[in-house]
């Protein structure tokens, strides 16, 4: 070689080591023209424009060097990388494929496999690839540490420590593999060991932002926000421009309430890295939650051709208020299970057992004062004895002074805290009870017992309540819905088998019932003799086109006010805004605050005149209430679970006039209520009847249909018969597919 070029390009190795990326590129375009065939110099062209970030002219560079060295196991090995970061993946593995085919002996090659394929959710097969790496190089530590990570990820949290450990032996400031310590040791409930670990990485490189970080993402976790967010400002002033750094910081936020300082940091991240894991969605999220829709449209496009193109882009429950589409909730749902949940099966399989009374395992974040607990405490009083023990799975804790907490202590046979174990040891725990049937009442909400389900639990897995739709998971055997939330033509967009009740899907406490207390308009600040439409809904329910709909209905019912939850400051400030928009003044809406007492909240929705449903997220609890308290509710029914809710209760009050099926429909019949005050009478009386005669609110009938669904799965169960959709019949015990 060229003495000149093998100085020039010795020199840009070093430079770009040592991050002077501008004085490499020159130094190895000299090389160009002196040798313009030379393969290495365009190979280190490419790594120079892959720091900056450029993956677009890296890969032009990289494909230059393969073409003048179409031999060379390196450049196919960083071409993959290249690729990987520009999300082509299926052609990065077959560029890695391409490298150990060439030199098979190479490790390096089998270490980005196994990476690609732990993004591809592939856990698995990446343990191979990071064996055989390890074995051509058994001091190769990165492949220890990305081992011990899918590890992690498949439940094997003590393999996965013992990979880290094996790390730390070779490299003791290996920085990395401490961080990665620190965070199963987390998801083990080791919280002090795993501050631990982020201490020691601190303490190695007090300048390395993502020690801070995960030091923030620890305490977050744990519920120490604030000192959280601490950390997570010193990351982000150690290196402004790490995008994950800000994705992070904003997580926190979110938890603190602070949604406009959240939308910040998530555009900082936006700014400064690619689209990484599930960012459109929180950022969209943070928005909602103030309404605040600059630039929503574009996201949102981008979130839907994210999830059709496979990428991680949103929890599927975020997606519920901006999407109606069942196959893009089916599919977000699947990533999301691959990415965060996937199937484990660190235990052996579950022998079949035979009990007396059916083991019903209810398994919840929410056992306290909470929408699910609130519509279920009567259902686990009612259960039948003789057929069914009941048990509940608490995964959080509640304040020492929450009375449902109290109250759902006396209606379950068993109440097990598990809220302080890892889902591991849950499992283990749950399992000594031969659990029957467990039923998941959380789905993807935050706190949810969806890795204790990933382990499978029980024999029969069911999603129910806390989580509108599809789960995504193959581990999840069904789902209690009804024919107006899931259309038979719907079943093909859910992972779970239908169990489909008679009446509705919902369940209501006929315990809890409005106060006698005897509110006036005054009292919440309403006019006395304007018509009332009300919407009690959390912020991230609302969007423009809805604002836009009721801007209609106020338009042409000029003698009313629209009467809203007090969300939060921002929304409130927005929401005006956005109406004033559309010339309606800030006077016609007003703000409800929070009462402490449930019944008195039941007892004021007298004051309202008629309750106007959001889309594509309907109201669900919130409905349940407006309808108990006497407010008839209009709603337009979409395509997936959650937009279909509220047709779903109406449909069992025997009040199909109030479902309609265009936004135009909806408009008209609410203006139609508010200028016609008999047939609002008219529609009162009838749902104030109804309310005592039909499905919806009585109980008894849920609970027996529900237990109806249950004897049907643990028969099929017992009898080997494979899972299929349920259909319980009103007046007998089975009329079964």
């Amino acid at each position: 070689m060229n003495p000149q070029i093998a100085y020039l390009l010795n020199l840009s190795i070093q430079q770009i080591q040592s991050g002077r990326l501008q004085d490499a590129e020159q130094n190895l375009q000299k090389v160009i023209k002196l040798e313009p065939k030379n393969a290495d110099a365009f190979s280190f062209l490419s790594i120079v424009f892959a720091y900056r970030m450029d993956y677009e002219a890296a890969l032009i560079f990289i494909e230059k060097s393969i073409l003048f060295d179409p031999k060379n196991s390196h450049s196919y090995n960083n071409k993959g990388n290249i690729l990987k970061e520009l999300g082509r993946l299926n052609e990065a593995f077959q560029s890695y494929k391409k490298s150990i085919h060439i030199l098979s002996s190479n490790p390096e090659p089998y270490n980005n496999l196994g990476n690609l394929q732990q993004d591809l959710g592939q856990y698995h097969e990446s343990l191979s690839s990071y064996e055989t790496a390890i074995k051509l190089n058994p001091n190769y530590v990165e492949a220890y540490s990305n081992k011990g990570n899918a590890l992690e990820k498949i439940g094997r949290y003590d393999e996965s420590i013992k990979m880290y450990q094996l790390a730390l032996n070779l490299k003791p400031d290996y920085i990395d593999a401490w961080l990665n310590m620190g965070m199963v040791l987390n998801k083990l409930k080791k919280f002090n060991e795993a501050l631990g670990c982020c201490d020691t990485a601190i303490s190695l490189n007090s300048n390395y932002p993502l020690a801070w970080t995960k030091k923030g993402i620890i305490l977050n976790e744990n519920g120490y926000h604030l000192e959280a967010l601490q950390f997570h400002d010193k990351a982000v002033s150690i290196d402004p421009n790490r995008a994950e750094s800000w994705a992070d910081r904003a997580s926190c936020l979110i938890d603190l309430k602070r949604y406009e300082e959240a939308i910040n940091s998530y555009q900082k991240a936006q700014q400064n890295g690619k689209g990484f894991d599930f960012l459109y969605g929180d950022l969209i999220y943070a928005k909602l939650h103030i309404a605040f829709w600059d630039g929503l449209n574009s996201e949102i496009d981008e979130v839907s051709k994210g999830i059709l193109a496979d990428k991680k882009v949103i929890n599927p429950f975020k997606l519920f208020s901006i999407s109606d589409s069942l196959d893009l909730a089916n599919q977000s749902a699947k990533i999301w299970v691959q990415t965060k949940y996937p199937e484990k099966n660190n235990f052996s399989s579950l022998k079949k057992q035979r009990h007396s009374r059916v083991r019903i395992g209810y398994f919840s974040a929410d056992f306290r004062s909470h929408p699910v607990s609130l519509l279920t405490a009567e259902l686990f009083k009612l259960h039948d004895r003789e057929s069914f023990e009941i048990y509940a799975f608490s995964c959080m804790d509640a304040e020492s002074n929450d009375e449902m907490r109290v109250k759902l202590k006396n209606r379950f046979d068993h109440f097990v805290e598990i809220q302080g174990l890892a889902d591991l040891d849950a499992v283990e725990l749950v399992r000594k009870y031969e659990i029957d049937i467990a039923v998941d009442l959380g789905g993807h909400t935050q706190f949810a017992p969806t890795g204790i389900m990933s382990y499978r639990v029980a024999p029969i897995q069911v999603n129910y309540l806390g989580f509108p739709g599809t789960m995504g998971a193959k581990y999840m055997d069904y789902i209690i819905a009804d024919k107006i939330l899931i259309p038979e033509q719907y079943q093909k967009s859910y992972q779970e088998k239908i169990v489909y009740l008679p009446d509705s899907y919902m369940v209501d406490d006929s315990e809890r019932m409005p106060s006698q207390k005897i509110f006036t308009r005054s009292d919440f600040g309403l006019p006395a003799n304007d018509f009332i439409f009300c919407c009690f809904n959390n912020g991230y329910k609302f969007n423009k086109k809805i604002i836009e709909s009721w801007s209609r209905i106020l338009l042409a019912a000029k003698d009313s006010v629209l009467w809203l939850s007090k969300n939060n400051d921002s929304f409130n400030r927005n929401i005006v805004s956005e109406f004033e928009k559309l010339g309606i003044p800030e006077c016609r809406l007003i703000f409800a605050s929070r009462v402490d007492s449930m019944a008195d909240h039941l007892s004021r929705y007298s004051l309202a005149d008629l309750f106007l449903d959001t889309s594509p997220f309907n109201a669900h609890s919130t409905a349940v209430d407006a309808l108990k308290g006497g407010v008839p509710l209009i709603t337009c029914p979409g395509e997936n679970f959650a937009s279909r809710v509220a047709a779903s209760l109406l449909n069992a009050l025997s009040l199909p006039e109030c479902i309609t099926s265009s936004l135009e429909e909806y408009e008209n019949l609410a203006i139609e209520l508010a200028l016609d005050s008999e047939k609002l009478i008219n529609l009162k009386k009838k749902l104030c009847k109804n309310v005592e005669t039909e499905a919806l609110f009585n109980t008894e009938r849920f609970t027996k249909n529900i237990e109806k669904a249950y004897r049907e799965m643990y028969r099929r169960y017992l009898d080997d018969r494979p899972l299929d959709h349920i259909y319980v019949n009103k007046n007998s015990v089975n009329n079964f597919h």
